[in-house]
């Protein structure tokens, strides 16, 4: 049974609840779940460390997470077995994607917090300058599609500012947590730095609600982010969403079409349609409409179709196929559950879907579904299809599809989203800003924004005396 581990050490407390394959259904493992009693230990843990934490020089705390990226690549093949345990998502992405971005994520927040200027400002007979101080205790929520990714991209920032952190991973996706817990004991990280719970929502409402945590990061439903706002809103604290995503992808006459239509698929059913990123709604020119549409759909039935996480995420994405079809929509492809005729007829999957013949304001094309589907609609104008492209209530990522240097600057610049891929998608440089507009999100991570988020700016103004001549 997977045990807490707090204070340096592995605490077995709490009782146990099941880990499910999405691939066969099958349980797979027992979990202890955080009570209270559990989480405030987590807590206490984590801010008798914060002062010592806080104190070392950024550049030790940069050598630590170089020490936790080689610790990652150690255990890179643990780190693999356990996501494919729990996600059920393809290997190549996990061993190309997922483990090595963890990697990635805790060199580079050291080479950007060991290498930051400090800010000083000048006039006549002053000198003002800032430093910055971490929060200091950070609860890290992670969800359950990129679980490895999302844990060590709050982490590393986090802990190189000079947060100690308590980490509540998803109930669904608690093994990679739980490996890189290890790998915490054995680089001698100093105890209470990193403090890992398990549990479901109610431990992470307990960890939010606690007096003990300063700051809250969190990726997951727009939902479970309004509730942690509520939750938090009586200590003010500093809060970080990542949240949900209605993502629209424009496709003008001038693309590359099979360009077009390649990225679409990668952007539609990657990781089985649960990446936040991930577009759900197409905008075709009218000219190419119909042939982008047949292109998608024959591809649609030529991908895999991968594992939602769980019967009841399964349950929800086969609603949204039976509410397209009571709103009028035109199935091109998918709209079911694929027969395999082996162990997987009992796991969680559903078929890569592509629908169209929806009104931009049904429920289908308002509400993120998460899941491998995308609805396509026709647009005539350039101004057109930014319009489509800005409905709605979500603002995190879009993509465009044009070989027109001028629309791509001019189009992209008016797309309502925190970021804008031009014949591409899925491509990150950790240096720059990641998050989202309206109901997916607050603030910004990456890079600088990162370390803004994670620390807290004090200005220090100093009057100089001139001297006596």
């Amino acid at each position: 049974m997977l045990t807490h581990f707090i204070g340096g050490r592995p605490v077995a407390e709490g009782k146990g609840f099941p880990v499910h394959d999405p691939v066969t259904g099958a349980v797979i493992r027992q979990v202890h779940e955080a009570d209270p009693e559990v989480v405030d230990r987590a807590v206490r843990a984590a801010r008798q460390a914060a002062r010592d934490w806080a104190a070392m020089p950024v550049g030790e705390r940069a050598g630590w997470m170089r020490r936790l990226a080689e610790g990652i690549e150690a255990r890179f093949d643990d780190l693999v077995a356990a996501e494919l345990a729990d996600t059920g998502k393809p290997l190549d992405q996990t061993r190309t994607l997922d483990i090595p971005r963890g990697i990635a994520n805790f060199r580079a927040f050291a080479e950007i917090a060991a290498q930051r200027p400090d800010d000083a400002f000048h006039l006549s007979g002053v000198l003002s300058y800032t430093v910055r101080r971490p929060h200091g205790v950070v609860a890290v929520i992670v969800p359950w599609n990129l679980p490895f990714l999302l844990m060590t991209w709050k982490l590393a920032p986090a802990l190189v500012a000079g947060n100690t952190v308590v980490v509540k991973p998803s109930e669904n996706t608690p093994g990679s947590a739980a490996v890189f817990a290890e790998i915490c004991a054995d680089a001698g990280l100093p105890a209470g730095v990193v403090n890992i719970i398990y549990g479901y929502g109610s431990a992470g409402q307990l960890l939010v609600e606690h007096p003990g945590v300063d700051a809250v990061t969190f990726t997951g439903s727009t939902r479970t982010g309004t509730a942690i706002m509520h939750a938090v809103a009586d200590r003010v604290k500093p809060v970080s969403f990542e949240l949900g995503g209605k993502n629209a992808g424009v496709v003008f006459e001038d693309c590359d079409l099979d360009r077009a239509v390649e990225g679409s698929v990668k952007s539609v059913f990657t990781n089985g349609g649960q990446v936040c990123l991930c577009t759900e709604r197409l905008y075709v020119q009218r000219p190419i409409f119909e042939e982008f549409c047949a292109r998608l759909a024959a591809r649609a039935h030529e991908v895999d179709p991968q594992p939602m996480i769980s019967a009841e995420h399964r349950e929800k994405v086969l609603s949204y196929y039976a509410l397209a079809r009571s709103e009028g929509a035109k199935v091109l492809a998918g709209g079911g559950v694929p027969a395999f005729g082996d162990h997987r007829d009992s796991g969680y999957y559903v078929e890569p879907t592509v629908v169209t013949g929806l009104s931009e304001w049904s429920r289908f094309n308002r509400e993120e579904i998460f899941g491998p589907v995308c609805h396509v609609a026709s647009f005539d104008s350039e101004a057109e299809a930014i319009d489509l492209a800005n409905a709605g209530d979500y603002g995190l990522a879009a993509t465009l599809w044009t070989s027109n240097l001028d629309r791509a600057h001019r189009v992209g610049q008016r797309l309502e989203a925190g970021l804008v891929w031009v014949n591409t998608w899925y491509l990150r440089d950790l240096r720059t800003p990641f998050g989202g507009l309206r109901l997916s999100g607050i603030g910004r991570e990456g890079g600088i924004q990162s370390l803004d988020f994670y620390s807290e700016p004090t200005t220090i103004t100093i009057k100089l005396e001139q001297p006596d001549v």
